[in-house]
């Protein structure tokens, strides 16, 4: 059976390239797990500066909101996962179910019953939304609420949890 570790942290914390580094001390071919869709040239740019740092022993599976339909078959034959991030995965959902939080926690929690059941460890990077000032508006508050939820399911089901502030990681679990 293969280890669910959760690593969380701000904006620019390094919590991608600790992940990273995390997986490749593995051997083997390595899978990363990118829910983003480059929508505009900035996140083009991103998508692409992330492909950069990775070397060819990495394969991507692109998929913005059925990871669960994909992780145990994209799996076979990586010695690593990396999922990077949870919280973009979960504002695609959020958004696809209308901003109604119910389903996205059952996406989520289907997708941790899926990750007990793989052999090969699965990193999970999630920015920590709950540290910065309130958000104004409703809907933010709500997603903020929301991926607080998320981080805490994931964080509670995962072997390790990690914060990652400013380069620097601090295991929790």
């Amino acid at each position: 059976m293969g280890q669910m570790i959760f690593i969380t942290g701000g904006t620019r914390s390094g919590k991608s390239s600790f992940a990273q580094q995390c997986c490749e001390e593995h051997p083997g071919e390595l899978l990363y797990i990118a829910p983003a869709e480059a929508e505009d040239d900035e996140m083009l740019q991103r998508v692409r500066m992330h492909q950069e740092v990775r070397g060819e022993r990495w394969h991507l599976l692109e998929e913005p909101l059925w990871l669960s339909d994909k992780l145990i078959e994209s799996a076979v034959g990586k010695s690593a996962l990396l999922l990077d991030c949870v919280t973009l995965w979960v504002t695609n959902l959020y958004f696809h179910f209308d901003e109604k939080s119910g389903p996205v926690l059952a996406e989520v929690d289907r997708f941790i019953e899926l990750a007990w059941q793989l052999d090969e460890p699965l990193y999970l990077v999630s920015n920590e939304l709950g540290s910065g000032i309130i958000p104004e508006n409703r809907m933010a508050r709500q997603f903020r609420d929301l991926a607080g939820i998320v981080n805490q399911r994931l964080a509670a089901a995962a072997d390790e949890a990690w914060m990652v502030v400013s380069g620097l990681p601090l295991k929790l679990k």
